[in-house]
C-alpha cells in the first residue's frame, strides 16, 4: 500500500498532529516534535506524550508512517562541536548539513561523525538524511554523496535517505519522463542502494533542472508537473514506504493527497 501523507501542524500540542493528518486523508504524515528555528524547547511532558499516543491508536497510524522532521538549525556538518550537544537524539529526517564554505570531505566526516555519536547513545533510532537541492555548500546534493555519508555510518541498519523530488529535480535528476525515471531510479540503487529508501517528499519544483533553487510548489504547478508523481504512484517497489507532501499551499494537501491516489488503482486508506 502506497503511504501519503503531509508534514501536518502541531499546534496546539504535539498530540494534535494524527487528528490533523486523519482531516486531509492521510496514511502517512511528517511533524516537527520540536520549534524548528530554535535551539531550544520545552520538554514534552508525560500527559502529552501519552496523549500522542492514544491519538496515534484512535486514528489508526503506526511508528512506522510517521516521518519526523528535525529543526532547521541543526547542521551535522558544523566544525563547532556545541552544535551536536544541541541535536535532539530522536528518530528523525533530517538535512545532511552544510560545509559552511569549508573542505566538502571534512564537512563529510562531521557528519559521520555527528550521526554515529548519536546512535551509539541511542536505541532503536534511524536517523533518515535528505538529498539537498545543492545551493550554496550544502552537502547531499548527489546520490555519490548520501553513499558517501552512509559508508561511513557503523551501524547500517539504522541509517536511511529521504529522496525529495523537488530538491532532487533542481540538483540535475530529472524524472518528467519514463526513461529518466527509471534511469534516476536506476542510479539510486547503483549508487545508494534502493533498500536506504526510508521517506519521499513529494514537491513540484519551482526552479529549473540542474537550479539548485530549493522552492517547493504545488503538484503539477512547477517544473516537474504531474507526469513524475504518476510514476511514483504506480512503482511498487515504493509501497510501504511514506510518502510526505511539503507542497506550498496546505489547504489543498486534502485534494493533493485524494488527487494522488485517484493516480493508482489502490485509491483507498484501507
Amino acid at each position: 500500500m502506497h503511504l501519503i501523507g503531509a508534514h501536518v501542524s502541531t499546534e496546539g500540542g504535539v498530540f494534535n498532529a494524527p487528528a490533523n493528518a486523519m482531516k486531509i486523508g492521510a496514511t502517512a504524515f511528517a511533524l516537527f516534535t520540536k520549534n524548528p528555528r530554535g535551539y531550544t524547547s520545552s520538554p514534552l511532558k508525560p500527559a502529552d506524550t501519552d496523549a500522542f499516543r492514544k491519538a496515534m491508536d484512535d486514528n489508526g497510524y503506526q511508528p512506522s508512517q510517521i516521518v519526523p522532521h528535525d529543526g532547521y538549525l541543526v547542521n551535522l556538518a558544523s566544525p563547532k562541536p556545541d552544535i551536536f550537544e544541541k541535536l535532539g537524539l530522536t528518530c528523525l529526517n533530517m538535512h545532511p548539513g552544510s560545509s559552511t564554505g569549508a573542505d566538502v570531505g571534512a564537512a563529510i566526516k562531521r557528519i559521520i561523525e555527528a550521526v554515529n555519536r548519536g546512535l551509539d547513545a541511542t536505541r532503536g533510532v534511524t536517523v533518515v538524511l535528505e538529498n539537498t537541492a545543492g545551493q550554496g555548500s550544502t552537502i547531499g546534493r548527489s546520490f555519490e554523496e548520501l553513499a558517501e555519508l552512509i559508508a561511513g555510518i557503523e551501524d547500517k541498519t539504522r541509517i536511511g535517505i529521504c529522496y525529495d523530488t523537488c530538491h532532487g529535480f533542481v540538483a540535475g535528476y530529472d524524472i518528467r519522463t519514463k526513461p529518466l525515471y527509471e534511469r534516476t531510479m536506476k542510479q539510486l540503487d547503483d549508487i545508494v542502494g534502493r533498500s536506504y529508501l526510508r521517506a519521499l517528499h513529494l514537491n513540484d519544483a519551482k526552479g529549473e533542472l540542474g537550479s539548485h533553487l530549493d522552492r517547493h510548489d504545488s503538484l503539477g504547478k512547477g517544473n516537474l508537473g504531474l507526469a513524475p508523481f504518476r510514476m511514483l504512484m504506480n512503482d511498487a517497489r515504493l509501497d510501504g514506504i511514506p510518502m510526505i507532501l511539503e507542497t506550498i499551499d496546505e489547504t489543498i494537501w486534502d485534494k493533493e493527497i485524494a488527487m494522488l491516489f485517484g493516480m493508482t488503482k489502490k485509491k483507498s486508506r484501507n
